[in-house]
């Protein structure tokens, strides 16, 4: 096998179960840590969520997880609503990215929301890796608002 195949393997997309949950929590404390300190904002809502919020969230949404070597090392997740596919989430541990991991996880749940109108996603404006990742698969900014000081 050659090593792409074996990274494809590797860094395989699925549909992250409930159970996942405190794993993905764990991994969005770890990721969200670089963007509060952007901010120096460390009570942002993917910083406070508890795994019960998470649990709701779970129930009403579609998770995918990226697995590496049964860890699960990224994931993303989504819910439509009135033909829009509202996007949260997406994260990937600092030691895998820019691998495609994101992009990965980004492609997946849009097919699997392909019947959608639109897609949405939020980030702040000072994420740049963020913005040109979503830019480069084609998202544009629409609006910008003030969320806090």
């Amino acid at each position: 096998m050659g090593p792409s195949l074996a990274n494809e393997m590797m860094n395989a997309i699925f549909p992250a179960e409930m159970s996942d949950c405190t794993e993905i929590l764990a991994l969005q404390k770890l990721c969200y840590r670089q963007e509060a300190e952007i901010y120096n904002d460390f009570i942002i809502p993917p910083l406070t969520q508890c795994l019960e919020e998470m649990h709701q969230e779970y129930a009403s949404g579609i998770f995918l997880k990226a697995l590496h070597d049964h860890t699960i090392v990224g994931s993303v997740r989504a819910y439509s609503a009135n033909g829009t596919c509202f996007i949260g989430r997406l994260i990937v541990h600092p030691a895998f990215q820019n691998r495609g991991i994101g992009r990965r996880l980004m492609e997946a749940i849009e097919n699997r929301f392909s019947s959608a109108a639109r897609y949405e996603l939020f980030t702040g404006e000072k994420s740049a890796k963020n913005i040109h990742l979503y830019q480069t698969m084609g998202y544009a900014i629409y609006k910008s608002e003030k969320l806090s000081n």
